[in-house]
């Protein structure tokens, strides 16, 4: 019986930094030509740009969240699919060396997820990502045996809903809890899609944007958003905030709260850590399916979460970053936070 299983991608990481990487501004007409942001990151087309040494790790959400459950003490596992090539080697190898058992399906026509990400010197980044095995997980390569655990945290990227719904169902029937973390492939399928597994989900995360875009409801609106989620989730929703922190609903109340202070270097694996780090969280306080006072769980768990991001965008790569757990009890700076309840 594993403490906590995470289901979803594991990816080899390369990250290149330049000074001439540059971020654009301009929302009036890089929208106009399929910039949605109005921002772009670019360089000298035809020009050979001079780039630092790369720096190569491993990501993708079931690597990160797990990396944090094992840093955390709990006895962790991650269901992923990678090649038959020396990534996917290195990647299972990696997996072992963070003390997480791998459950591992080994692809037979398809090599091992990777992503390059170009780094500006703000922190933003642009990922280039070759999803590979990793969106290939079929139902029947999954030894649904082995999968006995207390709790489950599952971010899919593209893998398909059919077997996502068939784990979640699987989950729910064993009474194993639920943590979501849906892709933008998955919010693309909208609410009334969504609506069976959300209501077997005890802890659903999202950014803002995401839950705004999920529901349909304006960005500015969080409290209406929160209805919304609230309707659907038999749990607690999460909205993160970047700068401006994270909010949280447990169906009765909305705890919102600022981020550590910190210097931003690489924003990559920012929303895994935080979501695992909730979720671990909450673990750490023995939530179960009765609890009836939330608040303190609750607040532990924005504050280990909102310690694990920010501890990993002061470093590049995903998982640099992530605190054990004696580095967050035993550290001064990720004692206080300040959390307010609406």
């Amino acid at each position: 019986m594993f403490d906590v299983i995470t289901i979803g991608t594991a990816t080899r990481d390369i990250f290149l930094t330049s000074p001439v990487f540059k971020v654009l501004h301009d929302p009036e007409h890089l929208r106009k030509i399929g910039f949605p942001t109005g921002e772009a990151q670019c360089f000298t087309l035809g020009g050979k740009v001079e780039v630092d040494e790369p720096i190569f790790t491993c990501g993708g959400g079931a690597f990160n969240s797990a990396t944090t459950f094992s840093r955390q003490g709990f006895k962790s596992a991650a269901l992923i699919k990678v090649g038959r090539d020396e990534t996917g080697k290195n990647i299972l190898s990696e997996l072992k060396r963070e003390k997480i058992t791998p459950l591992a399906i080994r692809a037979k026509n398809k090599t091992t997820a990777f992503s390059v990400v170009l780094l500006s010197s703000s922190g933003e980044r642009t990922i280039l990502v070759y999803r590979g095995a990793s969106e290939d997980l079929k139902s029947k390569g999954i030894s649904f045996n082995s999968l006995k655990s207390r709790w489950v945290y599952i971010s899919p990227g593209k893998i398909s809903f059919e077997v996502i719904e068939k784990l979640f169902n699987y989950f729910s029937k064993n009474k194993t809890l639920i943590a979501f973390n849906p892709s933008r492939y998955y919010l693309e399928m909208r609410l009334n899609k969504l609506k069976p597994l959300l209501k077997k989900t005890k802890v659903v995360i999202l950014n803002r944007e995401e839950g705004a875009y999920l529901t349909g409801i304006n960005y500015e609106n969080e409290r209406s958003i929160f209805n919304k989620l609230d309707e659907a989730i038999t749990g607690i929703a999460i909205m993160t905030d970047g700068n401006d922190g994270v909010m949280v609903s447990d169906g009765k109340n909305i705890y919102s709260s600022g981020i550590f202070k910190g210097k931003l270097i690489d924003r990559t694996g920012a929303g895994d850590a935080f979501g695992s780090g909730f979720v671990a969280g909450l673990m750490r306080q023995n939530l179960t399916p009765k609890a009836y006072n939330l608040k303190p769980i609750i607040e532990y768990a924005i504050r280990l979460g909102s310690a694990n991001a920010t501890s990993v965008v002061e470093r590049i790569g995903a998982q640099e970053g992530i605190l054990t757990k004696e580095e967050f009890e035993k550290s001064k700076r990720w004692q206080k936070l300040q959390i307010k309840i609406n």
